[in-house]
């Protein structure tokens, strides 16, 4: 079991914090979109991608109308095309980042990903260069069914059910876990601990760093925390991995 940093096991793969809600759903509607246009069906039975940010989309109370919008929108309705788009760079410091997002019109997504990477002391990189420093995984994030305790045995009874990785955390003074599967098996493992009794709030497929880049010095810290915000509040991007892991004691300063 890895250790746990607030910042880069959280915020690294959400993005920036304090999206405003408008800002949220327009991110969300255009994840949905996609995943009907790659699944090739609006119908979240059928489409396990769709399914998963379907779940996502009503987990921050998106609007049922907003959400059939978007998968109409994904089979063809209207004239704007979307498209996945995945950038790959370094910030402040080096640290690697991997940035995903939907866009319609790629060349003023490309202009305006490069530009936040220029003027905040990092600079774009091919397909590949940052890409090997990440594996693809099936997150779930499960509240503890103890409360307020960090159980070793719940731990220990997730990775009975095939977890590869699991990082305890608190969040609003309430245990919880972060369980790592592989990405084929995010549907499955989701539904394993539903049925042991655990509740959970949210799965996704994120890029998990194989290697974390340490960083002790609070100025390097608040600039690199202040690059992923840049990058999570454009108006494209809808997820921002990177591998650098900040001691909780900085983020709190």
């Amino acid at each position: 079991m890895s250790g746990h940093s607030k910042w880069s096991t959280i915020k690294r793969q959400k993005g920036a914090a304090d999206i405003k809600r408008g800002q949220t759903f327009t991110k969300i509607a255009g994840a949905i979109a996609i995943a009907v246009k790659q699944g090739g069906s609006g119908d979240p039975n059928s489409n396990p991608r769709l399914r998963m940010v379907i779940d996502g989309a009503r987990a921050v109370n998106m609007p049922k109308e907003n959400i059939e919008r978007a998968i109409e929108r994904g089979l063809g309705a209207g004239k704007e095309a979307l498209e996945e788009v995945i950038y790959e760079g370094f910030g402040p410091g080096q640290v690697a980042f991997i940035v995903e997002g939907v866009t319609d019109n790629r060349l003023r997504t490309n202009q305006e990903i490069k530009s936040i990477f220029e003027k905040n002391g990092g600079h774009l990189a091919g397909q590949g260069a940052v890409a090997y420093m990440f594996e693809k995984k099936g997150e779930i994030k499960v509240k503890s069914a103890k409360g307020k305790v960090q159980s070793e045995e719940e731990e220990l009874g997730l990775i009975d059910l095939g977890a590869e990785d699991i990082e305890a955390f608190e969040e609003e003074g309430l245990q919880k876990y972060l369980v790592y599967t592989g990405s084929s098996e995010l549907n499955t493992m989701g539904n394993k601990i539903t049925q042991v009794g655990f509740e959970i709030e949210s799965q996704d497929l994120v890029m998990k760093p194989t290697t974390t880049q340490t960083i002790t010095d609070p100025e390097l810290a608040r600039r690199v925390l202040e690059f992923a915000d840049k990058l999570g509040e454009q108006d494209d991007v809808h997820k921002v991995f990177a591998n650098f892991d900040i001691p909780d004691e900085l983020i709190t300063k």
